[in-house]
């Protein structure tokens, strides 16, 4: 009998059903669209925050630990006392979160002469290719790392070691071109090196004043063959909370299950601990800035989809209470004669939920799969890349789907608590 009641009110108000099945979809397909997001947001943004440069620089441990004695900053010393080795820079994605690492770069900064006038001379890996032992493959360089500078000409390669990347302030005071040539001189080695402009690129920073060259080529202006001063790491990265700043300030202060979750948690200190583990003679700073930028923008902007999840969920109730409620009052003689059948408030009850949670499972089921279609238009939109659908939103919709029709029917179980079978049949 309940079931034939049921079906009967189903089919015989096909246009409240799909009114009530729409109004439910819209409702789940912003929230699903908003939870897929938020989920993978992390990722997103952070991949967008590595164009803007390195959150990690890595430099060797007896320059730092001086730096830090007398309060030096990178530029604080016109020498460097020690070098890193560049064949240990393969173990930057060796260590556990090396799929984490997007790129990095090292430098080899050395003077020479140009045209009677002292320059600086920086040798760095533009698109590096190379194998590590793991037997990945790996790109990394400035191009990538660097890529709001605004450059010139042809893309640069590390086996040209003929051309050179000018900074826009020397091409400007020397009235250089693309394609013109250059000498330059080590005052230390007297060597002299010919040059080919291959691109003139602007930075807004100090780099706008120097040349950038294949690593080689500063190495053997400067005498120091497979040497390195820093290393400049861009790394994605979780935002920074109490373990972290504690670990960071002390990783032996931490228990053993503190510490287990911090080492296994891309934390910006836990990386670092990490890096410094494989190549002990190093130094790995955080640059905080950057570090604690990416934590507050990420924490606003999965803030943000939350607080629009929730939204529509409760734009969606109400929506539902205003359709399950005029809907109820339409069927007020019916209810009423149910009542004076016999049957009870909890009996009409549980037959009104059941009609519309069935409406709301495929209104929900509906909205789940326009939700992904709406993940992926903002995924592509503002990230240019797709969404990974996430399983544990389904759960999650099964739930958002049973509230909202909760919620929504409260005010009409209330109306048919309380509708009296002889006011209603009387018409009164």
């Amino acid at each position: 009998m309940f079931s034939r009641m049921l079906i009967s009110v189903l089919v015989r108000q096909k246009k409240k059903v799909l009114l009530i099945a729409l109004t439910i979809a819209l409702g789940v397909s912003l929230a699903t669209a908003m939870l897929n997001v938020m989920f993978d947001v992390g990722d997103k943004v952070n991949q967008e925050l590595k164009a803007y440069g390195a959150n990690l620089n890595i430099v060797p441990r007896g320059n730092a630990i001086i730096n830090e004695m007398y309060q030096l900053d990178n530029n604080g010393r016109q020498q460097t006392l020690q070098y890193i080795k560049q064949e240990d820079l393969v173990k930057i994605k060796m260590i556990f979160w090396a799929y984490n690492i997007v790129d990095f770069a090292p430098f080899l900064t050395t003077q020479a002469i140009f045209n009677d006038k002292p320059v600086t001379v920086v040798g760095t890996w533009f698109n590096k290719h190379f194998n590590i032992p793991t037997g990945d493959q790996v790109d990394t360089g400035i191009l990538a790392m660097k890529s709001w500078w605004a450059i010139e000409g042809n893309t640069i390669t590390d086996d040209n070691i003929q051309a050179v990347m000018v900074g826009e302030s020397i091409a400007k005071q020397w009235n250089l071109e693309l394609g013109d040539t250059i000498d330059i001189v080590s005052p230390q080695t007297n060597k002299k090196i010919t040059l080919k402009i291959n691109n003139i690129f602007h930075s807004g920073g100090i780099e706008d004043t120097q040349l950038f060259v294949s690593l080689p080529v500063a190495q053997d202006l400067a005498n120091k063959k497979g040497l390195v001063e820093r290393v400049e790491v861009s790394a994605l990265t979780t935002p920074e909370n109490e373990l972290a700043r504690k670990a960071a300030q002390d990783p032996n202060s931490l228990s053993r299950t503190e510490w287990d979750t911090w080492y296994c948690t891309a934390y910006i200190s836990s990386i670092a601990y990490q890096l410094e583990e494989l190549m002990p003679n190093v130094r790995v700073k955080a640059i905080m800035q950057v570090a604690e930028s990416e934590g507050s923008i990420l924490q606003k902007t999965q803030l943000l989809m939350l607080l629009l999840t929730i939204l529509s969920l409760v734009c969606s109730a109400l929506a539902i209470s205003n359709l399950v409620t005029a809907n109820v009052i339409e069927r007020s003689t019916e209810i009423g004669l149910l009542k004076a059948l016999g049957a009870t408030n909890t009996a009409v009850a549980m037959l009104i939920l059941t009609e519309i949670l069935i409406i709301a499972l495929l209104g929900g089921v509906l909205g789940y799969f326009i939700g992904l279609g709406f993940a992926q238009i903002i995924g592509y939109t503002v990230f240019g890349s797709f969404i990974e659908p996430k399983m544990i939103i389904v759960p999650l919709v099964i739930i958002m789907v049973c509230l909202i029709t909760f919620l929504g029917s409260l005010p009409a179980l209330r109306i048919m608590m309380f509708l009296r079978p002889t006011d209603v049949l009387h018409d009164r």
